[in-house]
Order: C-alpha cells, then sequence, then structure tokens
C-alpha cells in the first residue's frame, strides 16, 4: 500500500517533521504489505479506509473496488447458514463504536465470488487524541484449522459412538454372564436339595434300619459277651453314620432354611460357626414389623453369603469376637459381619483370585444388592451385605438377641 508524501515533493525538500512522518508511513505500510493476515481500517461509519494486498487477496477483491465501500454490507452481510447479519448485530462495529476491542474465531467473511471464508478477526479502535476515529481490523484464513477440527470432532464423536457400542456390548456380555452365574447357582442349590432328600430318605433309612436290626441281635445274645461287645461298637458306629448323614445333609441344604425362614437360618448359622470356632458373638436382630422376609432364591442367595461371611471370619481372621447385625426395614436388608481379627490392606479385597468375595458380590448383584469390605491391618474386618427386598410380606418379626 503506496503512502507517497501529499504535496508530492521529495523527502530531502520536506521540513525534518514531516520527513520523519512520510518515514514512518513508508515503514507502515511495507509492514501492512509484507504481512500474510489480511488488515483493513474502516471510519465510523463502516467504510473501508485502507486494506493491505494480503488481505484484498484473501477476499478476492482488487485494493481499489474495496476503499470507500462499506465493509459490513460487502464482506460481512450474512452468517454461514447464509441468513441475514444485521449491522447492529456486527461485533466489529459494536466493538469500536464502544472503544473495545473483540476477537472473533466463530465467524465467515464473504469473498467476491459469494464464497465463505472462514475467519478469525480481531478489531480495535482507532483514537486521535482521545477520539474514536474508526478502527483497524486484522484477519486469518482458519478454514483448514476449522476443517481438521470437524475432522477432530467426527473422529471424537465416531470414537465415543464406538466405546458407548462396546460398552454395551459389554454391559450385555456382563449382564448374561451375571444371568448365567445365577442360572448355575439355582441349579446347583436345587441339586443339593435334591441329593439332601435322596441321602435322608435312602441312605438315612438304611442306617436307621441297620441300627434296629443291631439291637435286635443284641437283645439274643444274652450269654456271648464277645458278640454283645461288637454289636455295642457297630451300633456306635452306626450312630456316628448317621450324625455324619446328618451334617452332609445339612451342609447340602440346612433344613431350617425351608422350614423356619431366613431369619431362623441364619441366627441358627451364626450359633454354628461360633461354637465351633469358640468366638464371642454380639448378636443383633431388628427385624421391623411388616418387614418382608426374603424367600426361594433370594433367601438362598442371603443365606449363602451369610454363611461365607461367617466362614471366612473362622477359617482367615484369628479373630476372638465377632459383631453381627442384622437389620430389615420395609423395602432394605442390611447384614453386617465384623471381626476383631488381623485384619488386611483392601487390595486384598479385589484381587482376581479372591473367589469368595466375588461370588458373594455376584449372589448379590443378581438381586440389586451389593458387599462391601472394610477391612486394615491390626484393625479387623467388616463385611457388609445391602439388598432390596422385593418379596411379599410375610407375619413374621424378631426380637433382639445377644449372645456373649
Amino acid at each position: 500500500m503506496p503512502a507517497p508524501d501529499p504535496s508530492g515533493a521529495s523527502l530531502a525538500a520536506l521540513p525534518a517533521s514531516s520527513r520523519v512522518a512520510a518515514l514512518w508511513r513508508d515503514r507502515l505500510s511495507l509492514l501492512l504489505e509484507s504481512t500474510g493476515e489480511g488488515v483493513y481500517g474502516i471510519d465510523m461509519d463502516g467504510r473501508c479506509t485502507f486494506v493491505n494486498r494480503a488481505g484484498a487477496e484473501l477476499l478476492g477483491y482488487a485494493a481499489d473496488e474495496v476503499i470507500g465501500r462499506n465493509m459490513h454490507e460487502l464482506i460481512h452481510h450474512s452468517h454461514a447458514d447464509g441468513s441475514s447479519y444485521a449491522e447492529c448485530d456486527c461485533p466489529i462495529f459494536k466493538a469500536f463504536r464502544l472503544g473495545l476491542p473483540c476477537r472473533i474465531d466463530t465467524e465467515v467473511l464473504w469473498r467476491a465470488d459469494g464464497r465463505p471464508l472462514c475467519v478469525e478477526y480481531s478489531s480495535y479502535p482507532i483514537l486521535d487524541g482521545g477520539r474514536m476515529e474508526g478502527a483497524v481490523i486484522t484477519f486469518v484464513d482458519v478454514t483448514e484449522r476449522r476443517r481438521a477440527q470437524a475432522l477432530l470432532r467426527q473422529a471424537h464423536d465416531e470414537l465415543e459412538q464406538r466405546v458407548a457400542e462396546r460398552t454395551r456390548e459389554l454391559s450385555a456380555a456382563l449382564q448374561q454372564v451375571r444371568e448365567l452365574s445365577a442360572y448355575l447357582e439355582s441349579v446347583r442349590e436345587a441339586e443339593r436339595n435334591r441329593i439332601a432328600r435322596e441321602i435322608h430318605d435312602e441312605l438315612g433309612s438304611l442306617l436307621v434300619a441297620l441300627k434296629m436290626d443291631v439291637a435286635w441281635l443284641d437283645r439274643r445274645l444274652d450269654d456271648r459277651a464277645p458278640l454283645q461287645a461288637k454289636c455295642e461298637s457297630m451300633g456306635r458306629l452306626i450312630d456316628t453314620a448317621v450324625d455324619n448323614v446328618g451334617r452332609i445333609i445339612t451342609d447340602l441344604r440346612p433344613s431350617i432354611l425351608d422350614h423356619q425362614g431366613l431369619w431362623a437360618a441364619l441366627e441358627w448359622q451364626a450359633q454354628e460357626v461360633v461354637d465351633a470356632a469358640e468366638l464371642g458373638c454380639d448378636w443383633q436382630m431388628q427385624i421391623e414389623p411388616g418387614a418382608p422376609q426374603p424367600q426361594g432364591e433370594q433367601a438362598t442367595a442371603v443365606f449363602r453369603i451369610f454363611q461365607e461371611m461367617m466362614s471366612n471370619v473362622a477359617r482367615h481372621a484369628r479373630a476372638s469376637a465377632v459383631r453381627v447385625r442384622i437389620a430389615a426395614a420395609a423395602g432394605q436388608l442390611c447384614v453386617a459381619v465384623h471381626d476383631n481379627g488381623r485384619g488386611a490392606v483392601p487390595g486384598d479385597f479385589e484381587r482376581a483370585d479372591a473367589w469368595g468375595m466375588l461370588g458373594m458380590r455376584e449372589r448379590a448383584g443378581h438381586f440389586g444388592g451389593s458387599v462391601s469390605v472394610d477391612s486394615a491391618p491390626g484393625r479387623g474386618t467388616c463385611v457388609r451385605l445391602v439388598m432390596p427386598l422385593q418379596v411379599a410380606p410375610v407375619p413374621a418379626a424378631q426380637g433382639v438377641n445377644a449372645w456373649t
């Protein structure tokens, strides 16, 4: 953009102050022409007062085609979607008329051939002695940047979609695994129940019959002491076998769970472990009136989880006492077992081979429940089951019991 002296005189013929001003105009002109950014100026009416070569080329105009024209009407008249862009809404005009700079990177300028040009532009007011004279606007072509951003957003959206699809697939697979696990657990419980019945009906009956036959034989051996002693020994062995069969049946499927319900089964199981491991026990069960008692598979799941809790205390905790808290309200069951044993670091319960904990969580998760662990070395372990109760209420309520 040439900037000759208005009088046409050479620099040497001008006064010193005029020569300095002309020199700075020339340097400013060279600076504007050398920059790759588009630069143009406007007066208070929005008419173009100057434009550099880069700006004119970016807009597809010759410099003399732009000078004196309203720049908003020429290159900023519409939004990117083609809708009309009122001059009163234009950030460039609003900014310099208020004496404030602005920087915008989300709009377009319109080229001479009617194509939009994606730009980032800045507008700065021109002040002369405190008086507003207009503004200077710089702009750069950001078409490639926006294309890259659009591609990046598209790639990000595709990645999010693929992650969401994979997450849904994994969730569906996990749900299938859980359903399969629950089905296998129900099959296992049904098989245990069947075996327990068959042992009771077949083997139990045979042992009782054998016991009666040995007793009958013993009564007829009045004067044969060695044979009587053998019969008594056989009777004791049969009694032991009967006891063992009863224990095996109970391990397979506690009859108390089917005959007296979950609350009685939990208390019985705790008493069995406490007696066997010689533990002190602080037991408390609070069942609100009208609270539903789990039935069927849910009752079995709660019992097996509690059985695993108590078994872990007996086998691993090295505890001398255990505190059991069971509470059931109208919609939720909470079972907590807290021992005073050696404890463990939390990571021990999250290991891939912590099968007992995994089994408890799977059983609970199938019924919408959860199992949490609070433990630290030397502070014992507290395992807590929380499960919603979704069965019909039964007319049964328990008070508070304490074992010491």
